[in-house]
């Protein structure tokens, strides 16, 4: 990012009309729209040091964050602001995983019915979205424990995987066993029923 203000609020409009440009001229749906309209948006009312720690955030997950390049008012300033850097963190992990479970619901859209292949591509999803950034930050050799000393750790992030991973799991098994049986396992599971 930019040291000037300016230049940082330039850039991230300059990010939504661009985008808003390519998604009108591949003549994409309207409503998508919305995600360079959001952008716009964020670049005229943010506050320059939380792009930065969504950005910061960002490179983390990919594994090319040095703490080291900040001074101790940085730190200071950002450990202020630990929920936008954590931002940073699962957007890009979303993109990553949405890189790969899109097609795959695509493709399989295709082959089968739209909610079975929504599923498919959910439960593919939800792990790649957690241990993709993982396995990238470990290839870069990043300084991942110090990031995590200066910026936190979000434990929310473990209960709502482990949370939509069950339920799409479960989605799963529904679609795929005949309901009485999935009640059946289900009962098992939580102990109560047979």
């Amino acid at each position: 990012m930019f040291e000037n203000e300016m230049q940082t609020r330039a850039a991230i409009c300059g990010t939504g009309i661009l985008l808003g440009l390519v998604l009108v001229l591949a003549h994409l749906p309207i409503i998508l729209l919305i995600g360079p309209i959001i952008i716009l948006f964020l670049g005229i009312i943010a506050d320059p040091e939380e792009t930065h720690a969504v950005w910061y955030g960002m490179l983390n997950t990919l594994g090319i964050f040095d703490l080291s390049a900040l001074t101790d008012i940085e730190r200071l300033t950002y450990a202020e602001k630990r929920h936008y850097f954590w931002f940073g963190e699962v957007e890009m992990a979303a993109i990553l995983a949405g890189m790969f479970a899109a097609p795959l619901g695509i493709f399989m859209a295709g082959r089968t019915e739209p909610t079975l292949a929504f599923v498919g591509a959910a439960v593919l999803f939800l792990p790649l979205f957690v241990f993709l950034p993982k396995l990238i930050q470990r290839a870069m050799k990043a300084d991942a424990d110090a990031a995590i000393e200066a910026f936190g750790k979000n434990e929310q992030v473990k209960k709502v995987f482990w949370t939509f991973f069950l339920g799409m799991a479960g989605l799963v098994l529904a679609r795929v066993v005949d309901p009485a049986t999935a009640q059946q396992i289900v009962g098992l599971i939580t102990g109560i029923g047979i």
